[in-house]
């Protein structure tokens, strides 16, 4: 890999705020500048027909207010075009193995390509919880040398009901049995964002208070919630992978 290849960071939030405001937290705990990085919000247009992971060194997606799980003919046009265009990329990430991931919403889409059912069952109110590290996820290079629990920011309405086939997975929780897997050596995804804070999470639950991740009513309560204690492990996962695969091959 070339030092002239950015990270492609690829966003689904409508809202300009929500959405500067995820890249700005990609930015800070990937110890990113803007030039490192190559974004495109795809929440208007989808992905470019001409898109070439050739042109970069990793791609990371972001979170989104789409839901995989809602049906079929409720689906927005662009949410369509959204979802045939990550299955077209993600064919091309899984089969060479390109350096992936895929928080919250990137973790849905990467589990239904690989064909795991997508459902609220496993949903999770907003709020910060703690995961288990699996024995797997332990000898994983962007996990290794973690305590064996580690707190995270998530709230999501839908989640993979199964580890998808093929996959390993590397952290698990109570409410929700999949929260991080890794397919091949180098494609993740995570069901919390390892890029979020508290100041990120508490402008997300102003946006998305009329959305169904919560009554509206509970907002305040949940951004205590949310700023109760940091996840310094959870984005300890972004910059590791961001070191491996972008600073590591400028070498």
């Amino acid at each position: 890999m070339s030092m002239d290849k950015p990270i492609l960071i690829l966003q689904l939030r409508p809202e300009d705020a929500t959405s500067d405001s995820e890249y700005a937290c990609f930015l800070k705990y990937g110890g990113l500048r803007v030039e490192d990085t190559c974004r495109i919000r795809i929440e208007q247009h989808g992905i470019p027909n001409n898109l070439n992971l050739d042109d970069y060194s990793a791609l990371i997606v972001g979170g989104s207010p789409f839901d995989i799980s809602t049906p079929e003919d409720m689906k927005s046009n662009i949410q369509n075009k959204i979802e045939a265009d990550f299955n077209r990329i993600l064919e091309q990430v899984v089969s060479r193995d390109f350096p992936f991931l895929g928080a919250c919403s990137g973790n849905g889409l990467l589990g239904n390509y690989l064909g795991t059912r997508i459902s609220s069952k496993y949903a999770e109110a907003v709020g910060c919880i703690t995961l288990d590290i699996t024995e797997v996820g332990k000898l994983d290079k962007l996990l290794t040398e973690f305590p064996a629990q580690i707190d995270v920011l998530l709230g999501h309405k839908e989640a993979v009901e199964t580890t998808p086939n093929g996959a390993s997975l590397l952290m698990t929780g109570r409410d929700c049995p999949v929260q991080m897997f890794r397919v091949g050596e180098n494609v993740y995804a995570t069901q919390f964002h390892p890029e979020g804070d508290a100041e990120e999470f508490s402008l997300r639950i102003d946006t998305y208070q009329n959305h169904g991740y919560f009554k509206p009513h509970e907002a305040d309560e949940l951004k205590k919630r949310v700023s109760q204690k940091p996840t310094p492990h959870a984005q300890e996962i972004l910059r590791r992978f961001v070191k491996i695969y972008f600073f590591d091959q400028k070498s």
